[in-house]
């Protein structure tokens, strides 16, 4: 009898879970928020992934006789830098580093800082205490500081760039995993896993996880448009990735010598990056809605 009863209860909850997934699947949907974010952050990867395929120049390709007039003409829409490089292919080319580099960045830090945070709120004692501290000693950096200081050492490239990326941002992530991992850690079905003879890591991967999963995915979309505009700064300060390769903050740096004549050079690629920046704030702020409880 005790087992048709668990077995019940257990089949009550899935069909509870599963309302509350739908719910907030609408809720996504109706957020007006959520939508335009979405849709900015589509455009911006629609762009990087048929960027191959659509009519532009080689954003390397230097066309000579625009070299003495950059400004927008029906031969390049947006103009051209110094260089004479089409300005619209750099801009979309541009866009497919920095949705390589950032995503890839925070997925690298995600992965550290959670294996981190899941370590130290699920054992506690010396584990936390490590950890913890090791944290705050990387945390009292400021951030670009931080940044600058790695990529001025180690070099720029997108391996470092991610390196960087995972040194500076895993410790904030660790410690908002840490912080759900204690809130959880003393659940009634986590104790009904231990009874069950759950190994720790199916506890952490099964159980505990998906129940932070929601805060993390909001923190991650936040991260990367910290992470774009990390990138920008990087790459405006000259410690980006290594030219010929467009990239949004070097095209800003290229474009300081002729601001004051021709000041669209510089503006194409800043809007750029606060679009994109502005749509993964507002995807993280319409799911933080969404799957508020």
């Amino acid at each position: 009898m005790s087992v048709l009863t668990e077995q019940g209860a257990m089949e009550a909850r899935a069909a509870s879970a599963k309302i509350i997934k739908r719910r907030q699947w609408t809720r996504i949907l109706r957020s007006r928020t959520a939508m335009i974010g979405l849709f900015i952050v589509a455009f911006w990867v629609l762009a990087a992934l048929f960027a191959p395929i659509l009519p532009l120049y080689s954003p390397t390709e230097q066309d000579v006789t625009a070299m003495v007039d950059p400004t927008p003409s029906a031969t390049h829409w947006l103009g051209t830098d110094i260089l004479g490089r089409d300005q619209l292919s750099r801009l979309i080319f541009g866009a497919r580093t920095v949705l390589t580099v950032a995503p890839l960045s925070v997925a690298v830090a995600m992965i550290v800082g959670i294996t981190m945070g899941m370590l130290a709120g699920y054992y506690g004692g010396w584990i936390d205490a490590v950890i913890s501290r090791f944290s705050d000693v990387i945390l009292a950096f400021p951030v670009l500081v931080l940044y600058v200081i790695l990529i001025a050492n180690i070099g720029p490239s997108i391996i470092n760039i991610v390196i960087a990326t995972t040194i500076a941002s895993a410790p904030g992530i660790g410690r908002i995993t840490r912080g759900l991992v204690l809130g959880l850690k003393h659940q009634e079905y986590i104790a009904a896993a231990r009874l069950r003879g759950e190994s720790t890591l199916f506890i952490m991967l099964v159980e505990l996880l998906p129940n932070c999963r929601s805060m993390l995915i909001v923190d991650a979309c936040l991260r990367i448009g910290y992470t774009i505009i990390t990138i920008g700064i990087l790459g405006f300060l000259g410690l980006g990735l290594p030219p010929p390769n467009p990239d949004w903050g070097g095209m800003v740096k290229e474009s300081t010598t002729v601001l004051n004549v021709w000041p669209l050079m510089s503006l194409v690629p800043s809007f750029a990056i606060v679009s994109l920046v502005l749509g993964f704030n507002l995807l993280a702020d319409g799911l933080r809605e969404a799957w508020k409880p």
